[in-house]
């Protein structure tokens, strides 16, 4: 199926779901995800802010806060996202596409985030992942990266197989309800 058409299958998916099937799915997920070896030993990480039922990353920004780890958020700078420390949800303001950017000044390097969470439309069992197209990850985080990307997917988001490109960045972690798949790089 091409891209397009599965993005589109997706998110009619994910909006389909209320919003307490949402948030107690999220939590879940969340959970499960601050159970990884990949969160315990990451000192800084990045989270996006949820929008159209993705799964959502508050439990883990609280958690990560308390848990005294630097958390980062991405805004979007032309044709890349930059990441930004952000201490209290109150710093998240209205960004590009409708999604909550932070607004302080300070800009983290990716070679400094140990973890990135990011989104995602659909995952694969190879671990690529299906974004909204626009390619803003994969370009801000290129191939040379030593960060780890982890994904965070309701089970009907994951397909064996999405159509990859020489460009498509892989993740290295996807949290899923049924359990977990690592990739190695």
């Amino acid at each position: 199926m091409p891209k397009r058409s599965l993005r589109q299958k997706l998110l009619t998916q994910r909006r389909m779901l209320s919003d307490a099937e949402c948030l107690q799915r999220s939590r879940s997920l969340q959970q499960a995800f601050l159970a990884t070896d990949e969160y315990r030993q990451a000192s800084v990480i990045a989270l996006y802010a949820p929008i159209h039922n993705e799964v959502r990353t508050e439990y883990v920004f609280e958690t990560a806060l308390r848990d005294r780890k630097r958390v980062c958020f991405p805004r979007v700078k032309k044709h890349h996202i930059e990441f930004v420390p952000v201490v209290d949800p109150s710093e998240l303001t209205d960004g590009a596409f409708g999604i909550a950017e932070p607004a302080g000044n300070d800009v983290v390097t990716v070679d400094d985030i140990d973890i990135v969470v990011v989104p995602g439309v659909g995952f694969d069992r190879l671990g690529f992942r299906l974004g909204y197209g626009r390619g803003y990850y994969d370009r801000s985080i290129g191939t040379g990266r030593e960060v780890k990307l982890a994904g965070l997917a309701y089970d009907f988001q994951v397909v064996d197989e999405l159509p990859a490109e020489d460009h498509d960045v892989r993740i290295n972690l996807l949290v899923m309800e049924s359990g977990r798949l690592q990739f190695d790089q």
